[in-house]
């Protein structure tokens, strides 16, 4: 467990672990942090694994100015992450936002990449999944303890089915913390601020991003009932990127925990392709 300063002066906490040659660069989902990819812990030999929190989550800093909670300033953090690390290239296991940033991060320096999976996410997003989104953005926790939280956890996360209580439990203690007034959530509410002002500006069309990743060995995992990605994307994902790796995870909706054992075997196919 480490911390580095970006150009911007905002101290970013990530961890490093694992000597192997292949580095793989996690980067979580909108509110979520590193803590997401402990559960890949020990599961996926030959890889150094690097998990950031991106600004304003987890144990990185929280900032004045909210514009800087966006796609490509997370993209430029986990760059000079990279560069802090004195690594040149690197994969990347990206959850959800953190594969938007994939795919940004191709656009930046596509010749520092060696392989990209994408964890539920694509160049194409359902407007249900992205509703559901802001409907908790920002938000206050109504829970005032973990065990509340957790006792409705299966009940509010849609498309899910088969997740003992213990990892319910797991995932409230990973995305809030306990105080004397109640749960509260352990990221900047102002990223809500970001997300409606980024909402305003013009989306360009991700494909061409995604497509770009043709020469690399790519990854892609869907949870079967998600609400993000659709289906008929998925399937065009894989018929362009006919090379990539693709499986779906049943009992899953938005997002996979990646310790599924299809997601594991996908995994652990894919980072042999690196070596």
């Amino acid at each position: 467990m480490a911390n580095f300063q970006t150009s911007d002066g905002v101290t970013i906490f990530y961890t490093d672990e694992g000597t192997e040659e292949v580095p793989v660069l996690c980067l979580s989902g909108l509110t979520r942090n590193s803590t997401d990819f402990s559960y890949i812990d020990g599961h996926l030999p030959g890889t150094r694994l690097i998990k950031m929190d991106y600004r304003g989550r987890g144990k990185s800093d929280w900032v004045e100015d909210f514009t800087t909670y966006s796609v490509l300033r997370e993209a430029q953090d986990a760059i000079e992450l990279m560069d802090h690390l004195g690594l040149e290239r690197f994969a990347i296991l990206g959850t959800s936002r953190g594969g938007l940033i994939a795919m940004t991060l191709g656009a930046m320096c596509m010749d520092r990449l060696i392989g990209v999976a994408m964890n539920d996410i694509g160049p194409e997003l359902d407007t249900a999944g992205l509703s559901a989104i802001m409907g908790y953005l920002g938000r206050p926790p109504v829970w005032k303890t973990y065990a509340e939280a957790a006792a409705v956890r299966s009940s509010v996360m849609a498309g899910f089915a088969n997740v003992p209580d213990s990892r319910w439990r797991e995932e409230v203690e990973k995305q809030h913390h306990q105080t004397p007034n109640g749960l509260i959530n352990t990221y900047d509410p102002k990223l809500r601020d970001a997300v409606e002002a980024a909402s305003l500006q013009a989306v360009p069309d991700l494909w061409p991003f995604f497509t770009a990743f043709a020469h690399l060995p790519v990854a892609l995992i869907r949870g079967a009932n998600s609400d993000l990605l659709p289906a008929t994307a998925f399937e065009r994902m894989q018929k362009e990127l006919p090379d990539a790796l693709a499986v779906t995870v049943a009992d899953r909706g938005h997002i996979p925990f990646l310790d599924e054992p299809e997601a594991l075997d996908t995994l652990r196919s894919w980072i042999a392709r690196l070596t």
